[in-house]
């Protein structure tokens, strides 16, 4: 049978539709929906999704609005109402600041609306420097919508619409919605829609936000020989995908029961690659002489099964790898029941994705911030400058030239402002062009001094400052670069411009003049201050011999705290807690949980829950230090992953941090049988570092300044009574200056074995160094063995595992508890991720996000082997994702 998808489906997503609105009060916490085209300032909440929308001012500059035909109003929802076009520039950009990690569906809807007198139009539309689709109306009531599934690489998101004719770019709204990010994840590229269908519909209905916690658009789909099944009763629904109820409760199944379900794609080149995503619960209940199992097949090719679809419970199958069309042309996938079933298959949903590579590298993103700070406060008005200032090539912005390397992010090579208007003084952001070879900022009118920074940039050949207003003495080892022709120096027609030898002729005139005044003034200065010193150590030197505290304003405070270099209350007043207070709460401290370098961990219990009380147990700065980073860190950090803190106590040199108590120990006492002799499963260790993971990439990515925690252990990631894991112990995290920097300098802290040896040699940290510890956990995870061995052929555990992969020999570093049950692709896989984190150069490492999403797709893996066990029980409540490991290829039709 043909799948033929027509874009007529589409037109349905801005029509009124108000049937089972289920909750017209739903968060609509992160979503972005502009309404394009409206004036600054508006806001309105659309009828009949109750979605709020607000204008695009804020986030373009560019463009003209506009509005549909008082007529048609009535046809269409009102974010169509009004639209924004672009009839002079070639790319113009909308510009969102995000967070680096996060997975969004955009959405974009374009309808013309009799606008203007030409409703047929041709345009492109990018994300990024990347080309998302190409944008065609023929009628004024036609409208096109595109949907994108997109993990940000950069902090900053551009959605572009590029004048590829004669034609005008127009665009009525802009949707985002954040999605959870275990859920649409693509080894490589985004997931463009293909089709969104609720199989089984028994309404001719588009259902969206209201019915759909993330406004996904489901759209009814039946094939003519298949019947249709639903049911009264409530069907669970809370997975990660969370598709609609109102789909989940009616499904297909074939009308002749011994057929199979056959869905078959064409239309699309065949080099094009997609995932499928499969949402399955049963809705009948079955007698116990009943059973409902299918096999799912690609092109006559066992890829999955037997499955079982749970009672009243969804399940969501996807493919773990993007697939394609075969040799031949072929794009039948199909459900088949098997012999031991008595019912035939059934489909409730399905989703079908293009992948869209986006294969152009953006530019460097400190760069782009750089040219963003110079566009505005040199207040650049240049029609072109709009999107990536490098990529395209085609688009590149005016005035700049770029390298271009092969798989790597592009950089400014030369920038050129001649005459265009600048004023002021030269932008300290132009230093953060770090590949910048040639400067031409002439011919405007630029004041100031020539920068001391322009000596520093490396890279720098040509610099023309030629014919502006910059006054002042131009830095010696700028005049020796352009001596010794390592730099061309232009500064003609500035005046005011000396050599170091010339202005100090000038200046030595003046200084006679002044010197006298100058001096008798200092002698005044000084002769104050000196009586002010004296004043002052006399009257500390009297409290310390009353036995005062000179820190202290009331003198209550005994001088002996005086030993932790005290500042200010690091923590907010309602979470403070007396000794006597900590002292109640442990018992008077009678039983003892660990004992760490910081000092002894009690157990304790704080308004009737279970806590942990950390004491530090020597008054030493070093321990003050790591007290106060643990609960400035820990005020300004909330994460599930994270452990968190409950109160603290802060009385002379008695110092305690109270946490949440975390029941089952550590990860090390779990691994080394310290817990007694239940084993964790291998899908219970991907599990965990997964959760770990996703703790260590919220403080490098979710946190402003960045943290970098350098003591990742297994000791450190605690699990609670239901074994989620929680990083803790911050009292070595740093926290990033705010700026520019790439890395702090900091004297070495860590445990050896999980120590960054970059990190170790040059003092210079960075999150790249929480990744190499990381890794090294992850073998620990796979092995069971100690991180250093001196009995072993290679005494580091990452050195050991390396020299056993070199032999081919994977069977012999994993852990033999797990008595071979695991899934072997998911072994190599984390190894081979683990062995990348440990990479002796830490720019060759991978981030966090990159380690989450391939932790997260071996547990997806290793849950779908374990399916077959978990369904034989229907009573599991449960909602369960599989993660299908097709290997056969599928292609999608056009739309």
């Amino acid at each position: 049978m043909l799948m033929a998808f027509s874009a007529c489906l589409l037109l349905v997503f801005l029509e009124i539709f108000s049937v089972f609105l289920l909750s017209l009060a739903q968060d609509q916490s992160g979503f972005i929906s502009l309404d394009c085209g409206s004036p600054r300032g508006t806001t309105f909440r659309e009828g009949t999704t109750n979605l709020t929308y607000i204008s695009d001012a804020s986030f373009i500059s560019t463009g003209v609005g506009r509005s549909i035909k008082q007529a048609y109003r009535t046809q269409f929802q009102q974010q169509a109402w009004n639209l924004r076009s672009f009839p002079q520039a070639i790319r113009n950009c909308y510009t969102l600041n995000l967070t680096i990690g996060d997975e969004y569906l955009i959405r974009t809807n374009f309808l013309h609306g009799g606008y203007d007198d030409n409703p047929t139009t041709q345009f492109e539309l990018h994300l990024g420097p990347n080309l998302w689709t190409t944008v065609s109306t023929t009628n004024e009531t036609q409208a096109s919508i595109f949907e994108m599934i997109h993990v940000l690489k950069t902090d900053r998101l551009q959605i572009c619409l590029v004048k590829t004719g004669d034609s005008t770019p127009f665009i009525s709204a802009l949707e985002l919605r954040k999605l959870k990010n275990t859920t649409y994840l693509s080894r490589q590229g985004s997931l463009q829609l293909f089709i969104r269908a609720d199989v089984g519909a028994t309404l001719n209905q588009v259902y969206r936000y209201g019915i759909d916690v993330f406004d996904r658009v489901w759209t009814p789909y039946n094939f003519g020989n298949w019947s249709q099944i639903s049911t009264n009763q409530t069907v669970n629904v809370n997975n990660d995908y969370q598709p609609p109820e109102i789909a989940m409760v009616t499904a297909s199944i074939p009308t002749d029961p011994d057929a199979p379900m056959n869905i078959s794609l064409d239309g699309v080149d065949s080099t094009v690659q997609f995932y499928v995503f499969m949402h399955f619960a049963e809705i009948q209940e079955l007698k116990s002489n009943e059973t409902r199992e299918f096999n799912i097949m690609y092109n006559g090719k066992h890829i999955y099964g037997p499955f079982r679809p749970l009672n009243f419970t969804t399940s969501s199958v996807f493919t773990s790898n993007e697939v394609g069309a075969d040799a031949n042309g072929n794009y039948t996938f199909s459900l088949q029941r098997t012999g031991n079933s008595t019912l035939p298959p059934l489909l409730n949903g399905m989703e079908v994705y293009l992948v869209n590579l986006l294969p152009e590298q953006e530019t460097d993103g400190k760069e782009v911030d750089a040219m963003m700070n110079i566009k505005s406060g040199y207040g650049v008005n240049k029609i072109d400058w709009e999107g990536d200032t490098c990529a395209p090539r085609a688009y590149r912005w005016s005035g700049v030239n770029c390298s271009y390397i092969d798989n790597e992010q592009p950089k400014i090579i030369s920038l050129n402002l001649s005459a265009s208007g600048l004023t002021g003084e030269i932008l300290e952001f132009i230093s953060e062009l770090t590949s910048l070879e040639v400067l031409d900022l002439s011919n405007n009118t630029l004041t100031g001094s020539v920068p001391e920074f322009l000596v520093n940039m490396e890279t720098l050949k040509v610099i023309n400052l030629s014919n502006n207003e910059l006054n002042g003495s131009i830095p010696a080892t700028l005049l020796d670069k352009a001596r010794r022709g390592r730099i061309s120096l232009s500064l003609e027609g500035n005046t005011g411009l000396c050599s170091i030898i010339s202005c100090s002729t000038t200046k030595k005139k003046k200084k006679n003049t002044v010197i006298a005044p100058v001096a008798a003034s200092l002698v005044s200065v000084f002769l104050i201050a000196a009586g002010i010193v004296t004043f002052l150590v006399l009257k500390r030197k009297k409290r310390v011999k009353l036995g005062l505290n000179p820190n202290s304003g009331t003198g209550t405070t005994p001088l002996h705290s005086r030993s932790h270099g005290f500042e200010s209350p690091v923590i907010a007043k309602n979470r403070k807690l007396t000794y006597i207070d900590v002292v109640k709460i442990t018992n008077n401290f009678e039983r003892v949980l660990g004992r760490g370098g910081f000092g002894v961990v009690y157990y304790g219990v704080l308004d009737n829950q279970p806590v942990a009380v950390k004491m530090l147990t020597e008054s030493t700065a070093l321990g003050y230090k790591q007290f106060k980073a643990e609960v400035e860190l820990l005020l300004r950090v909330h994460h599930k992953d994270l452990t968190c803190l409950v109160g603290y106590c802060e009385e002379g040199d008695k110092l305690s941090l109270i946490y949440e108590f975390m029941a089952n120990g550590d990860l090390k006492e779990h691994l080394s049988g310290k817990r007694g002799p239940s084993i964790l499963t291998w899908e219970g260790r991907l599990r965990i570092a997964a959760e770990s993971a996703q703790g260590l990439e919220y403080l490098h990515n979710g946190c402003k300044p960045q943290i970098v925690h350098r003591d990742i252990k297994t000791t450190n990631i605690l699990l609670n009574e239901k074994l989620q894991a929680k990083l803790a112990d911050f009292g070595l995290s740093r926290s990033f200056p705010l700026g520019t920097e790439t890395h702090v300098s900091t004297v070495v802290a860590g445990t050896p074995g999980y120590l960054d040896p970059e990190y170790y040699r040059t003092n210079w940290l960075t999150e790249k160094s929480d990744v190499f510890s990381f890794g090294v956990v992850l073998l620990e995870l796979v092995t069971n063995r100690p991180v250093i061995d001196q009995k072993r052929e290679r005494s580091h555990i990452g050195e050991w595992v390396g020299l056993m992969l070199s032999r081919g020999d994977i069977n012999s570093i994993v852990d033999p508890k797990l008595q071979g049950d695991f899934d072997p692709n998911t072994i190599w896989k984390v190894v081979e991720t683990a062995m990348t984190c440990l990479n002796p150069s830490s720019s060759r490492r991978p981030t966090m996000t990159q380690v989450v999403m391939e932790l997260k797709e071996c547990l997806n893996m290793e849950m779908a082997r374990n399916m077959g066990s978990r369904m034989t029980d229907s009573t599991n409540d449960s909602s369960i994702e599989l993660s299908m490991n097709i290997t056969t290829e599928l292609n999608p039709g056009a739309r």
